[in-house]
């Protein structure tokens, strides 16, 4: 081959490759997020203590898979107060809630991005049902959404194969420096009630892999949902190395 027809294949190549580069998503850009609210009181009441639903979401108009899993994700922190059919929607929720609920009863669900990373989408969900008691009980769920691989990321995705064990057992670790940092490894009676144990939120976040629990898991409602942090270098070998920050 001449000289002259290595160069325009050399060429041809830098085009095609230019012009990939040019339509490759940009996973590094944040994608466009529209927050939606809305408070509702049961329709018909004039008390003071109205039943009402409160709905803090998000949507995604470029990721409808996203978008639709996270009314899914909301509506499953509510099937402990569902009256009647399963609701396919928020809104029909509200309806349902509301058409049934007493008087100083409220519901409260939330979505929020935690953070954009690397391709990734971090929603946490938050829910808060007030049932006219002392306390209301709140309710936490995280999405891990990958870009790249359009799905929500799993336990099974996020670890490399085998080191499921060796995950929990570095979060007990952090549990144990938890316990430390507050005192209550002092606390003998503490200690055997509120032992460790997995949680299944956990957080892809670019400072640190964050598994967060429910009240009353591995600590008193007082204390709220306790987060975990565990720094990525302490996660060598045991997370997947393309899902470190930077990394992907």
């Amino acid at each position: 081959m001449t000289l002259v027809k290595l160069t325009a294949v050399a060429l041809l190549a830098m085009t095609l490759g230019a012009c990939q580069s040019l339509f490759a998503p940009n996973y590094r850009a944040p994608v466009e997020v529209k927050r939606e609210a809305w408070e509702h009181v049961k329709p018909g009441c004039s008390e003071r203590d109205c039943p009402l639903v409160n709905i803090d979401t998000v949507h995604f108009p470029t990721l409808p898979k996203l978008d639709a899993l996270v009314e899914r994700r909301l509506l499953q922190l509510t099937e402990d107060n569902q009256r009647g059919t399963a609701p396919t929607t928020l809104q029909q929720y509200e309806q349902q809630y509301l058409a049934s609920a007493p008087a100083r009863n409220s519901s409260y669900l939330q979505a929020k991005v935690r953070e954009q990373h690397d391709g990734l989408v971090i929603v946490e969900l938050s829910s808060y049902l007030d049932s006219g008691g002392a306390h209301g009980m709140p309710g936490r769920a995280f999405i891990n959404y990958s870009r790249k691989q359009d799905k929500v990321l799993t336990l099974q995705d996020m670890l490399i194969p085998g080191q499921e064990d060796t995950f929990w057992k570095t979060v007990e670790e952090s549990h144990r420096a938890w316990l430390i940092s507050t005192g209550m490894d002092k606390d003998a009676e503490f200690v055997k009630t509120w032992p460790f144990k997995p949680s299944p939120h956990i957080a892809l976040t670019y400072g640190a892999v964050v598994v967060k629990y429910e009240v009353y898991a591995i600590a008193p409602y007082s204390m709220g949902h306790v987060e975990l942090k565990i720094p990525y270098p302490r996660l060598n070998g045991v997370i997947r190395p393309e899902l470190f920050p930077g990394r992907g």
